[in-house]
């Protein structure tokens, strides 16, 4: 365990940070260029490991609201290595029903190369919405 491993978890025993900054700092710290190992090294890739969708509102009448959903990039993955033991004749039913309510997907088209690229481009998503008494984000980590 590195030493700025440590002392995040020491500074989340003593109750300096929270348990979510301690999960942040770590995340910060997987994201973080380290020295190569040799010449030919060059910088190691960003690992996504969570797509993270945090909503905290206080809407008046409704009182204080916050979702926090953390969804492992693994997850996903292992869902899309599984569509491929779907039948045919069943892929095509989810084909048909997705295409009656408005969405045109193909799952005969899910891989897990092309889920891999889309993990890429997720890498460096971002999304922001501020109003009054509403704050969204939904980011990658």
């Amino acid at each position: 365990m590195s030493e700025d491993r440590r002392s995040i978890l020491q500074m989340l025993s003593e109750g300096k940070i929270t348990a979510d900054e301690a999960e942040r700092l770590m995340a910060a710290l997987d994201r973080a260029p380290r020295p190569a190992a040799g010449p030919e090294a060059g910088p190691r890739p960003r690992v996504v490991k969570y797509l993270r969708v945090v909503v905290d509102t206080d809407e008046p009448g409704d009182g204080p609201t916050k979702v926090n959903i953390r969804v492992p990039m693994n997850l996903l993955r292992a869902g899309v290595r599984l569509s491929s033991i779907i039948p045919p004749i069943a892929r095509e039913k989810v084909n048909e029903a997705m295409a009656r309510n408005g969405v045109p997907f193909d799952l005969n088209q899910l891989k897990p190369e092309n889920l891999e690229e889309l993990v890429e481009q997720l890498d460096e998503l971002t999304v922001d919405v501020d109003q009054d008494r509403t704050k969204v984000r939904i980011f990658c980590e």
